[in-house]
């Protein structure tokens, strides 16, 4: 059975439950697992890739290529 077999089946499992504790137990599963593969592929980047990257934003900002955070926020409103 391939993944995208596999989920639609899941969810069609999980909509026919009736019990609160057991949708309560399989969120907090998801939460940590999802927690847990995200805490295993987060690698902290190298010191080269940081300095380029804080060199790049020095760059950017006096180019003033830069978006003020009230009008990124806007934008998110739309």
């Amino acid at each position: 059975m391939d993944l995208q077999t596999r989920k639609i089946s899941f969810i069609q499992d999980f909509l026919r439950i009736q019990n609160e504790e057991i949708i309560s137990g399989l969120e907090k599963m998801l939460k940590i697992s999802k927690s847990e593969l995200f805490a295993k592929s987060n690698k902290p980047m190298d010191l080269d890739q940081f300095n380029s990257e804080i060199d790049q934003a020095i760059e950017d900002s006096e180019n003033d290529n830069v978006i003020k955070a009230i009008d990124l926020k806007l934008k998110f409103k739309k």
